[in-house]
């Protein structure tokens, strides 16, 4: 197929989002996202820079319009900034937006910068303003930390929405207050629901809470109007009436919303996945290291061949443990 040619799947989803992992090592430890004591990839196993770069080319060529970096914690990638140029650049080519997911920790040092590169969106992840409790899910994480990077990102003139995963006797009594602190300083929230992937101790469906009672307690305190708004991403948003920010839920569990799926993720090794409810991939390191002609393009057709119409995620079991150590959260 033409290098140019669109991307549409076997079920004819167009897909023209790309979500990038650019690291699996992250500067935080939460408990619903990775082990405590994990074991991360060498470098050599790595995408370079460049690579990234590359395939981020090839995948606008083909139609591709917006692309979110990730993680692990991508910030703690060493020239990160200058990936972000890199990116940032093929606005020229047809990329629409270049978005970012971090924990928020590196930003005060780094949201000038990545601003002027082209980012102007992030999502931040801060699932409770509570310093110990905030500290108790990321196994040692200071909130405070997290709070100033989302203040330099929007001093830097970036569009900031929180991430906040929702866990049942965890922070299921925190979201109206999360709301009125998003509102209060310019962001818009989603909540999220759990999500059986990475390597974890603990058994996640204790925690599980779909987010249909989520927004029953919101709604006790605060009025949710139906939004026109829209990202790439899976959030269905809310206006919220007295702080004139926003509020999305992403369902995956509860409501499910694979029948628009528009995306593909590609971790830090290469491995893309058409889904993160299967292991269904195709591996591009190797293929872009051979330089074959067409490879890589054959590549991609093969997963979009195979892409499944839904996941088959499950609360009640935890999916193995796979190399898919890369942000789920977020849109």
């Amino acid at each position: 197929m033409s290098e140019t040619a669109p991307m549409i799947d076997a079920h004819g989803r167009t897909i023209d989002y790309v979500r990038i992992s650019v690291t699996d090592r992250c500067n935080l430890r939460c408990t619903y996202c990775m082990a405590e004591d994990m074991q991360f990839l060498p470098r050599r196993d790595l995408l370079t820079l460049e690579e990234i770069a590359d395939l981020a080319r090839h995948l606008v060529a083909r139609g591709v319009r917006r692309i979110r970096l990730t993680g692990g914690e991508p910030l703690v990638r060493r020239g990160f900034a200058g990936l972000a140029h890199m990116l940032g650049s093929l606005r020229s080519e047809g990329l629409g937006e270049l978005t970012l997911t971090t924990n928020g920790v590196l930003l005060p040092g780094m949201a000038g910068e990545l601003r002027r590169a082209g980012i102007e969106r992030i999502n931040v992840s801060m699932d409770t303003l509570d310093a110990e409790k905030f500290a108790a899910i990321t196994r040692g994480g200071n909130v405070g930390k997290v709070i100033a990077g989302i203040d330099a990102a929007r001093a830097a003139g970036m569009s900031v929405k929180i991430n906040m995963v929702a866990m049942r006797g965890v922070n299921d009594g925190e979201f109206a207050d999360m709301a009125r602190w998003c509102g209060a300083r310019g962001c818009d929230l989603s909540l999220i629901e759990t999500m059986p992937l990475g390597q974890v101790e603990g058994d996640r469906a204790d925690t599980y809470l779909p987010l249909a009672a989520a927004r029953d307690v919101l709604e006790r305190e605060l009025t949710l109007l139906p939004s026109l708004h829209r990202t790439g991403g899976p959030s269905r948003y809310f206006d919220i009436a007295e702080t004139g920010a926003r509020v999305g839920f992403i369902t995956p569990l509860s409501d499910n919303f694979c029948a628009s799926c528009n995306r593909i993720r590609i971790a830090a090794t290469g491995t893309v996945y058409g889904c993160l409810g299967h292991d269904q991939k195709v591996e591009l390191r190797d293929v872009m290291r051979t330089g074959t002609p067409g490879a890589l393009d054959e590549a991609l057709d093969q997963l979009l061949g195979g892409k499944p119409k839904r996941h088959d995620f499950d609360i009640a079991r935890a999916e193995p443990a796979t190399a898919r150590h890369m942000s789920v959260t977020g849109g």
